[in-house]
């Protein structure tokens, strides 16, 4: 299994920072909530369709932490999480992470910026 994805979920209601690069835009993620619907809680929107792991519009890459999937085998290829790709509709932080996820926007309309 790649050490960015872990089998161990934490303690419900723990809570992560998470830094979206290149904007550098930050948002704090519940462990026991998926990130996308963290990202939207804080007031940015994922590229997203499904919310189930298949679609995968969501697709970003993990640039460092952990994460943690609750279902089986999340859309992705084994090229893929090799790159680090996660899907955040599915995704749940295991640690602080770092991610990049070039077409996030604040709700609004207005493209994340710093």
């Amino acid at each position: 299994m790649d050490d960015r994805v872990t089998s161990e979920p934490s303690p419900p209601g723990e809570r992560f920072p998470v830094i979206v690069e290149p904007s550098g835009r930050r948002f704090e993620a519940r462990a026991d909530v998926p990130l996308l619907r963290s990202a939207q809680a804080a007031g940015f929107v994922l590229p997203s369709s499904c919310r189930n792991g298949t679609c995968r519009a969501c697709l970003c890459r993990l640039l460092d932490g952990r994460v943690v999937y609750r279902i089986e085998w999340p859309g992705l290829s084994a090229e893929e999480k090799a790159e680090g790709c996660i899907l955040p509709c599915v995704a749940h932080p295991a640690s602080d992470l770092r991610i990049e996820a070039p077409r996030l926007v604040a709700l609004g309309g207005a493209e994340a910026a710093r």
